[in-house]
């Protein structure tokens, strides 16, 4: 039966139709902004003919409402298979079932289970009364909803239930400081029924191939797309490092300026990304994933020259 809206196509379709995806994750405006700058940011991307994109949800604790209105508009108005990220740090199961009910209506199949982070300042987090501490539990409860398993109500039971269909994803992080947490993190989410993963924020090839080589040796065979970012200068490079704990290459820093200008378009910084996009296309990487940020114009021209090549 027809539902009220297209169905997307799930991504592990995509990624099986071709060898090496290029897709990229946008962020929604800050509450209270205009939706101007994400939509003129969607025509820029899309024309560079992305496979499909990502829409993120609160990173790093920020108010960014949105995801689920601006995945629906890549899907209906660009003709894009879009993935939105979906936190359970604020919520309890029975919110989770509604919300995920949402976008199972609007014909949303791709979503990134996450727990989410913690506003910024926030220490010693815990999760609501009975909310999820990480996100395989959220991971399980989407699954157990496309096995048509629902929460109970109380004098209250459906004799037929509507399955939800959702590919669900993971986020991965191989650059966690502890080798075998970074290891069982990663695979309680496959366990659970993540079908493909997203990488933090990597720099490294020989990093992700050290982490894919461990993970198929635990078992776990889902594609793990590679999230990237384009550099643009040295002082950039050592932010990602102290900031976030991603390790960038020696080559790949010293190919960078010093500095950049803010909303500056230099064509040079792409020699390095490049090299890296080949280097993890050699190890094996289904795709890769960019976060574009605010760097539209230069994921634009990226992403231009790698459709060319």
């Amino acid at each position: 039966m027809r539902g009220m809206y297209s169905t997307d196509k799930k991504i592990t379709d995509v990624l099986g139709t071709k060898a090496f995806t290029l897709s990229a994750e946008v962020i929604p405006p800050r509450n209270g902004e205009g939706q101007d700058k994400v939509l003129a940011l969607l025509n820029t991307i899309v024309s560079a003919g992305v496979d499909f994109l990502s829409v993120t949800k609160g990173a790093g604790g920020s108010l960014r409402g949105g995801s689920l209105p601006i995945t629906q508009t890549i899907k209906e108005e660009f003709s894009r298979p879009c993935i939105a990220h979906f936190t359970c740090r604020d919520l309890v199961p029975a919110q989770i079932e509604n919300e995920m009910i949402d976008h199972h209506y609007f014909g949303i199949r791709n979503i990134l289970a996450l727990r989410g982070d913690p506003p910024m300042g926030v220490e010693n987090w815990q999760p609501r009364e009975g909310g999820y501490s990480y996100a395989y539990q959220l991971i399980k409860q989407i699954r157990e909803m496309n096995a048509g398993t629902f929460l109970k109500r109380e004098g209250y039971s459906v004799e037929q239930r509507e399955k939800t269909d959702f590919c669900i994803g993971a986020a991965v992080y191989p650059e966690h400081p502890d080798p075998q947490e970074r290891l069982d993190f990663a695979k309680i989410k496959f366990t659970e029924g993540a079908e493909y993963g997203i990488t933090q924020m990597i720099f490294d090839p020989e990093i992700y191939a050290r982490f894919m080589e461990s993970l198929r040796k635990a078992g776990v065979d889902a594609p793990i797309i590679p999230g990237v970012r384009i550099l643009k200068s040295k002082k950039q490079a050592a932010i990602m490092e102290s900031r976030f704990g991603c390790k960038v290459p020696k080559w790949y820093v010293e190919k960078l300026p010093e500095t950049s200008a803010k909303g500056e378009v230099n064509p040079e910084v792409l020699q390095p990304f490049f090299q890296m996009v080949e280097k993890l296309k050699e190890y094996g990487a289904p795709g890769i994933h960019i976060f574009v940020l605010y760097d539209s114009e230069l994921c634009k021209l990226a992403l231009e020259n790698l459709m060319e090549g």
